[in-house]
């Protein structure tokens, strides 16, 4: 059910946040400069930019299975120290690299004990992102508690209960399980600010996106039951804007 093809829906949804918590990401990991990065699952290019921008990397090799997602990365980024390919998680080569990162990524492979043993025989730094949708991402998570209230036979498909391992334990297991020692995680937590409802709920509309993908499989009449909930929850200020956060949880180590 979940989809991932249009770059600009994306964007309009969650990667324009994404790109707050990557700044926050690359300056933490703190790494030398003339490194070779490669960024995994790189999406719309949101952690790669902020990589060319902050890092002063010598190149940067962006991956994902989305062809959308990568030609929008290969038409907004314009670095010559950049390059893309479509390509999955599952299908990486042994070429070895700096530093490998992966934004928003982690949850969405099926075998992610055996993703991080990849990524840490071909990086000898690897660290990684995930929003925290049990409680922190404040903008999912108010959909998905008006969804299991209009509609229990569907909490199932909250990613706060399909992702329990995006906390800063469940990263560390999986890291540890892994292979990995002295693994470093944090909180990321970001500002979301949205200048009205409307502002917050079109994206939804995209369809790119877990959450946005199941409205998608709903009837006129169900989609509209959310939304008015929703619109009535959410914490708005007298010139109808909403202000929200997001926190992300990051893991690094060493291979």
């Amino acid at each position: 059910m979940d989809e991932w093809s249009s770059g600009e829906i994306y964007e309009s949804y969650v990667g324009r946040w994404s790109r707050v918590v990557a700044k926050e990401f690359v300056a933490w990991l703190d790494q030398p400069e003339g490194l070779t990065w490669l960024d995994v699952g790189c999406g719309t290019g949101a952690l790669t930019s902020t990589i060319l921008g902050t890092a002063a990397p010598a190149a940067v090799l962006g991956v994902d299975r989305s062809a959308g997602f990568v030609e929008y990365a290969r038409k907004t980024v314009q670095d010559e120290r950049a390059r893309f390919e479509v390509r999955a998680a599952e299908e990486l080569t042994d070429e070895s690299f700096d530093v490998v990162v992966s934004g928003l990524v982690l949850n969405f492979l099926p075998d992610r004990v055996e993703a991080l043993r990849k990524l840490r025989s071909i990086g000898k730094t690897v660290a990684v992102y995930v929003w925290d949708y049990a409680d922190g991402m404040q903008l999912m998570k108010y959909f998905w508690d008006v969804v299991g209230d209009l509609r229990p036979a569907d909490r199932e498909q909250d990613e706060g209960l399909r992702f329990p391992f995006c906390s800063a334990e469940g990263l560390e297991g999986l890291f540890t399980e892994a292979g990995f020692a002295d693994v470093t995680t944090r909180p990321i937590d970001v500002p979301t600010a949205f200048g009205s409802f409307d502002d917050y709920w079109k994206p939804f509309l995209g369809g790119q996106g877990v959450a946005p993908a199941y409205l998608r499989t709903l009837d006129e009449a169900a989609q509209a039951a959310v939304r008015d909930v929703l619109r009535d929850r959410l914490p708005t200020n007298a010139d109808g804007s909403i202000d929200l956060t997001a926190r992300a949880w990051a893991a690094r180590a060493l291979s």
